[in-house]
């Protein structure tokens, strides 16, 4: 049986490592795989984790998806001259209060988060239109369809990724190619450790109000609570990636946890966004969580 040939973005930790992991190691030997990163100088616990596994069913490339070339030069180096499935893992955020972010900091946010993603799609698409068959697997996030407070620019990003895949998705119904995103709540990876976060006793921050100080305070602390609570291991995330993959006709949307459902069906009922508006600040400030 012919391998798969799938690329991942992100796979020097969290999500991207964990999936490239899984499916190089795969028992029937059913894929090929392209684990890409930006940093090849951060590959040694990647290969650590498959050390076992033959060079037939994995590879470590270098791409950074922020560069058109690097992207280009990949697509160039994949020997089976064609990519099945597409997994853009690659991503990046930033928390704070919005006085406080740079545009630099900004700007790399939707670099990596956005035009990353759609620099990577617009790469390997001809091959997979030109076949009339593709998977493309996007890591999204539950902030990518619900605003969350002090995370403005990252969920923006994560917006725009979503109003792109639904759209693209409409019209690569007609060449067999499907499009999923996969909305990630919070995750037991490093994610947090590498966010770009501001300590409320940064000295960047003297310049905020003492009231925004205060409520970001309260909602790090939400934060701290919410991944002692519901953080998911990863084995659990990845099964929702495999469905994504082994699935006959994939779903646009996969939900890692249902945790965050009843705040995105009362933004979806309500129009006007008040009612969401109002409950999200209840949930994060009075430490009242949605109903099940």
């Amino acid at each position: 049986m012919e391998k798969r040939v799938v690329l991942i973005t992100g796979c020097s930790s969290g999500i991207g490592l964990g999936l490239a992991v899984l499916l190089a190691s795969d028992t029937c030997s059913r894929f090929k795989v392209y684990a890409t990163m930006r940093d090849l100088s951060k590959k040694e616990r990647l290969l650590e984790c498959v050390r076992d596994c033959h060079i037939d069913t994995f590879e470590i490339l270098q791409m950074d998806v922020t560069d058109q070339q690097s992207v280009m030069a990949t697509v160039e180096k994949i020997k089976e001259q064609r990519v099945d499935i597409l997994i853009c893992n690659a991503g990046v955020g930033l928390m704070g209060p919005l006085e406080c972010h740079t545009y630099d900091a900004m700007k790399n946010i939707f670099d990596v988060n956005l035009f990353g993603t759609i620099s990577t799609i617009q790469a390997f698409l001809p091959g997979m239109k030109k076949r009339k068959k593709g998977r493309i697997i996007i890591s999204s996030s539950v902030g990518g369809l619900q605003g969350v407070p002090f995370n403005d620019v990252y969920c923006a990003s994560k917006f725009a990724v979503e109003g792109f895949c639904e759209s693209l998705a409409i019209v690569l119904q007609h060449f067999n190619v499907h499009v999923s995103l996969i909305e990630c709540g919070p995750v037991s990876t490093n994610f947090m450790d590498n966010l770009q976060r501001l300590d409320p006793s940064d000295s960047s921050l003297q310049s905020v109000d003492s009231d925004t100080i205060s409520l970001y305070a309260q909602y790090l602390q939400h934060c701290k609570t919410i991944f002692q609570d519901v953080a998911q291991d990863m084995d659990e995330i990845l099964q929702v990636y495999l469905e994504a993959i082994e699935a006959p006709v994939p779903s646009l949307r996969y939900f890692t946890t249902q945790f965050f459902m009843p705040l995105i069906k009362l933004k979806l009922s309500c129009a006007s966004g008040s009612e969401y508006v109002q409950a999200m600040h209840k949930f994060v400030f009075s430490e009242t969580k949605p109903k099940e």
